[in-house]
């Protein structure tokens, strides 16, 4: 059971580390672009919209993944 539940975070953490950091320098654009629309998001263009949900995609699916087996862990 515990190899199965660490496969299933496996991929998502992957993704998150690759593409939810990237790039890792000066600081990941998640972060940058979360700055920005909590400050307004003033001369936000489509494609900042879509930088935030391509970099934001892979923790919510990691968030998921968690909460899945949470629940799935409750019902036993």
């Amino acid at each position: 059971m515990n190899s199965l539940l660490k496969s299933k975070f496996v991929t998502p953490l992957i993704f998150v580390l690759i593409l939810g950091f990237a790039p890792f320098t000066p600081e990941p654009h998640l972060f940058g672009k979360i700055r920005w629309v909590i400050g307004g998001g003033l001369g936000m263009a489509a494609l900042d919209i879509f930088d935030l949900v391509l970099h934001s995609a892979p923790w919510i699916w990691l968030f998921y993944t968690f909460a899945n087996s949470l629940m799935a862990s409750k019902k036993k």
